[in-house]
């Protein structure tokens, strides 16, 4: 690949407002202090703008996992604008990428190069055309064709308008300058930065261990719920991140809420069916790595045992979902019939379980050679 030029503009955007913060907050601090509403607003802000990254250039028109109308599209469009991260069709652009080429050299900002690669430094090289056909289902999309060919005027728009309003509700124009509009960019670009470099250094790899991608609670405390981006990795058509009801992940209660209100529609989800089939089968994959690399005897008879338990409770996982997509179409009659067969699958399933954490069991703790001969 041919080395990428520096974009010199991007580094003396950046740079320039790095260095313009580390002189003028000591200034400002020793002339005055913050009032408590202006940290309010500010930190408002970096939530509100935030959010409309991540729930509009991200779930929205990044990954599709649902619809909404063009009202709430303009207005997650204009915070999106604030947050100075590029038009919403280079973004979706970029990430689509990321997401095909993970953690390779076609991978924007592959954490292999670096946390600081990922984390800032690859937005200092210029980047590629966007290849139209990658996104061509966004560029029918008027309102982000209009943002992307007129996406400065919108930035700019954006945070001038934000920026004035505050500094007369304040008035104080300067203080609202520095930290409304400055100070705020700050934090929710590094914010927002901490998803391409820490969620993908830092967590747990609870879904999937064939990308770098990690599930970190702190991360998604800083991130509007992006944190939990081993399983994002794993299921991206998913409109949530945190599947739990227990996850901190705003930007899926606010898709939810939308769609109770009627303004959002077809939210995609991942069921609990085919999430246990990832887990069981990534689970199956590392204990073979595991036997491969250990000094059993029948290394191979071993690795039959795991193959043939994880194609059983796949097999019976996908029976079970069968059955309650199929209870779900019949009448109250043909349900109660369907119920005995649904009960009686789960029954199978748990007898599989049960069996496949003992040979789990036995494989961890170096006794699979035992195992075999128990079999």
């Amino acid at each position: 690949m041919k080395p990428k030029k520096i974009h010199w503009g991007t580094i003396f955007y950046i740079g320039g407002y790095h260095l313009f913060l580390a002189i003028a907050l000591p200034l400002f601090f020793l002339a005055q202090l913050p009032s408590a509403a202006l940290i309010i607003t500010m930190s408002v802000l970096v939530f509100v703008s935030g959010i409309a990254v991540t729930a509009g250039y991200h779930r929205l028109y990044s990954h599709l996992t649902y619809k909404t109308n063009p009202f709430v599209e303009a207005v997650l469009l204009f915070f999106a604008s604030l947050a100075q991260e590029g038009s919403a069709l280079r973004w979706a652009h970029d990430h689509r990428l990321h997401h095909a080429f993970v953690d390779t050299d076609r991978d924007p900002y592959s954490i292999k190069k670096g946390f600081w690669y990922a984390h800032v430094w690859w937005l200092f090289y210029k980047s590629d055309e966007i290849d139209k056909k990658i996104i061509s289902d966004l560029y029918r999309n008027k309102l982000l064709v209009f943002q992307h060919n007129h996406y400065l005027a919108c930035m700019i728009g954006s945070n001038v308008l934000v920026f004035l309003l505050c500094g007369w509700i304040f008035q104080d124009y300067w203080a609202s300058f520095l930290f409304i509009w400055w100070l705020r960019t700050f934090c929710l670009h590094h914010t927002t930065w901490f998803i391409n470099s820490l969620a993908h250094t830092w967590g747990e790899q609870a879904y999937s261990r064939e990308h770098s991608a990690v599930d970190n609670y702190l991360i998604c405390l800083l991130t509007y719920g992006e944190g939990y981006h081993n399983y994002h990795h794993t299921f991206a058509n998913d409109y949530r991140n945190g599947i739990r009801w227990y996850h901190f992940d705003p930007t899926k209660w606010l898709i939810w809420t939308l769609h109770k209100l009627g303004l959002a529609k077809d939210l995609k989800t991942v069921n609990d069916y085919r999430i246990q089939k990832q887990l069981i089968t990534d689970h199956k994959n590392l204990l073979v790595e595991q036997v491969k690399g250990s000094f059993f005897v029948h290394k191979e008879k071993i690795e039959n045992i795991l193959t043939e338990l994880n194609e059983a409770l796949v097999s019976k996982l996908g029976t079970i979902q069968e059955l309650i997509e199929k209870y779900k179409t019949l009448g109250k009659q043909e349900r109660s019939k369907l119920v005995a067969d649904i009960k009686e699958a789960k029954k199978s399933f748990k007898q599989s379980w049960k069996e496949w954490k003992v040979v789990v069991r036995s494989v961890e703790k170096g006794n699979g050679d035992k195992l075999v001969a128990c079999k």
